[in-house]
Formats: structure tokens, C-alpha cells, sequence
């Protein structure tokens, strides 16, 4: 089941809601990863304390362990991690494409083997070798059982040169019409199989992007993925890249932006006509006592924090905030406690979906225009601080 309706815009931004089989899903929305079936340090009651809606798993790392015929096994993904809203699988391919150092530092990955049929590559784990195909990628997430899936696709580096892109996004192309194809064949028998989103890429190439946007846009799916983005190239390159491609996406389709999620960049993807939105920072943030504030990014461990008896954020109603001073979180990231990451995470994502949950309200309002610019002046001041 999967169904997604407009509630109310305001220019090109969106509210939304998407009905799935595990549940609905307010847009726009911050989707945490869960990249090896959990969200780093927190349990599913945090996460539902928190509002989260739907949860990222990552294809790559669940099919590598404990794979995914073990997952379905246990009644799939759903049951087997106690979560009983969406989530949502990506096909491994940015993993494939760009895990070329080993968990063991010592261990070297060779590179990838690209062919029309799909990839071989070597696990981060161990070094062994595996081959992904387009219809392997459906088969893993079918019987990891999400809700929502992704075409598998191939994310050049954003140096690329043209005729790289070029090639990459043709296969990619390729690649999402055999994804549509063995998705149709599955759920011949499998009604409740979800639904399948295929990936616009093309790097940064003007004609590429809008090409690729085009294709990919004409497919018979349930939505669409700008994939390639916020990898190396800087905001206004990407905010560019939404603008040119945003004309050409299907207005009846959920649009999901993949791997951004700082607040500013919410702000202006939302603005360009996106609904949903994941990115490891918040967790990767929290492990290294970096936080967002309303007055922009600070890290804890910053020696003038030592003695100040006031929460991360004055105007924060998190668990972290309503109970905890700087200091004494400072303290924690000080002496390496775990309670200082399952804080600070805490706090990281509960500022990014309060961001959301504002955002959507002020859409509806007509007033986001107005909450976006008044948000950016103040976070604006100390962005990059550290």
C-alpha cells in the first residue's frame, strides 16, 4: 500500500501525506538512519518519543550482516528491530560505489567492477567478493520488507568528468527499468511489497541532471530520488541543481532528496519542492559533541561550557535540554561517558524533526516564507562554530 496526497503548498514547497501499510507519514520529513537496524544509541521508544515517523535502513550493510534471508527469516525487518512504523531501504549502491577502505583500516578494498548486468564489489567486513544486480537489490529489500525502496543506481563521484556522468546516469537508467521490472514480478506475489522509488542522477551537468530528471520522472513508480547530491560540491551547487531539475519532477509524486539534513539545507530543499530527507549527521554529530542550537552549531566539549548551568538550548524542550547543563554534558564527552552521545543525539534529532514539524505547520499557514528567513537569521550568526 502507498498513497501520497498534498495537503497545502506555498509556492513550490509542500505538505504532504504519505499512507503506507505501517503507517502514515507526514511531509516534509527527516527520516534518521538506522543504517545496520538501529539508530546509534538510541532504543524504538526514544525514537517514538521523538516523533519519528520513518526510519533509513541501509541495503549494503544489512545484506553483508546479517543478511537478509536471516532478516525475513525473523519475520523481516519490521518485527525483527521492534519498529512498527515505515522504513525505508536505499539499494546499497552509494556504499558500493564508495566503502573502499576496509573496517580494518589494514584492509584495502579493491574498486568496484561496473558491467550493464551490475557491479561487483568487495566487502568493507573481510574483503570477500559479491556481485549487486538491479534485481538483487529489489529481491534484498523485498525480504528485508520495507515500505519504501530504491532503484539501484550508480552515484558518480561528483568530480566525474562529463562523459563519465553521462555514462553512470545511462546506467542508472538502465538499471531503474530492470528495478521495475522484478519489483512488477515480486509482487505478483507479494502484495504487500513496497514501493519503489528510482534515483535521478547526472552529477552536476546541467543537461544531464535535467535529462535524468525527465527519464526518471516518466517511470511508472510510486516516487522519485535526487541522488548524487551533497557530496563534495558546495550548497550553492546543489541548491542549483534543485532548481533547474524542480520545473520537471511529478507534482502527484513524494520527492526525496537523499543523504541532507543540516538545517539550513532542510530549509532551502523544502523551499525547492522536497518532501523527505535523511543524513547521518545528526548521530555522527552527536558522537563527536557536536549539536545544533536555534543561534547554529556549537560542540559541548568547547573549554567555555565548563561552568555554565544552562542547557544546550534555552528554547529546547528535548530530554537533554529539560534535564541536563552544558557542563554537566560537557562533562560526560570529557571523561568518554555514554550518556553524552545518547544526549546529544537525543537533542540533534529532536531539533531536525521540531524543524520539520514547524516547517510543515507554517506551509500550511502560508507563512513558511516568512518562518524560513526568520529561523536563518538566527542560525545563520554562529553556523560554523565549533
Amino acid at each position: 500500500m502507498f498513497d501520497f496526497q498534498i495537503i497545502a503548498n506555498e509556492k513550490n514547497a509542500r505538505a504532504g501525506l504519505i499512507k503506507t501499510s505501517s503507517g502514515e507519514i507526514k511531509t516534509p520529513v527527516f527520516m534518521p538512519c538506522g543504517t545496520k537496524a538501529t539508530v546509534k544509541s538510541l532504543d524504538p521508544d526514544d525514537l517514538k518519543s521523538l516523533n519519528v515517523q520513518v526510519l533509513l535502513g541501509n541495503t549494503y550493510h544489512l545484506h553483508l550482516r546479517p543478511g537478509e534471508k536471516l532478516i525475513k527469516k525473523m519475520g523481516g525487518l519490521h518485527k525483527w528491530m521492534n519498529w512498527n512504523k515505515p522504513i525505508l531501504t536505499d539499494s546499497g549502491g552509494f556504499q558500493v560505489f564508495s566503502l573502499g577502505q576496509g573496517q580494518d583500516r589494514a584492509l584495502v578494498l579493491k574498486a568496484p567492477k561496473i558491467t550493464k548486468e551490475g557491479v561487483e564489489f568487495y566487502s568493507h567486513i573481510d574483503g570477500s567478493s559479491h556481485f549487486l544486480t538491479p534485481e538483487k537489490a529489489i529481491e534484498i529489500q523485498s525480504d528485508l520488507g520495507s515500505d519504501i525502496m530504491m532503484a539501484f543506481d550508480e552515484c558518480a563521484p561528483g568530480d566525474s568528468s562529463k562523459s563519465y556522468a553521462k555514462s553512470a546516469m545511462k546506467r542508472t537508467h538502465d538499471w531503474a527499468k530492470r528495478c521495475l521490472t522484478e519489483h512488477a514480478r515480486l509482487a505478483k506475489n507479494n502484495s504487500e511489497i513496497g514501493a519503489l522509488f528510482p534515483i535521478i542522477q547526472g552529477v552536476t551537468f546541467d543537461d544531464l541532471r535535467i535529462e535524468s530528471t525527465k527519464f526518471i520522472s516518466d517511470l511508472n513508480t510510486a516516487g522519485i530520488a535526487i541522488g548524487g547530491l551533497s557530496v563534495g560540491e558546495d550548497k550553492n551547487t546543489m541548491y542549483h541543481v534543485l532548481d533547474l531539475i524542480q520545473p520537471y519532477l511529478p507534482q502527484d509524486k513524494p520527492h526525496y532528496l537523499m543523504g541532507v539534513g543540516t538545517p539550513e539545507d532542510l530549509l532551502e530543499g523544502v523551499e525547492r519542492g522536497i518532501d523527505m530527507f535523511d543524513c547521518v549527521l545528526p548521530t555522527r554529530f552527536a558522537r563527536h559533541g557536536t549539536c545544533w542550537t536555534e543561534y547554529g552549531r556549537i560542540n559541548v566539549r568547547n573549554e567555555k561550557f565548563k561552568n555554565l548551568n544552562s542547557p544546550i538550548d534555552d528554547n529546547c524542550s528535548c530530554y537533554a535540554c529539560k534535564n541536563f547543563s552544558l557542563s554537566y554534558i560537557r562533562h560526560l564527552f570529557i571523561e568518554k561517558e555514554i550518556l553524552g552521545i545518547r544526549l546529544m543525539t537525543l537533542h540533534n534529532l529532536h531539533f531536525l524533526i521540531n524543524l520539520m514539524e514547524n516547517i510543515r505547520e507554517n506551509i500550511i499557514n502560508c507563512k513558511f516564507e516568512k518562518f524560513k528567513k526568520s529561523f536563518l537569521a538566527k542560525y545563520l550568526i554562529i553556523k560554523s562554530a565549533d
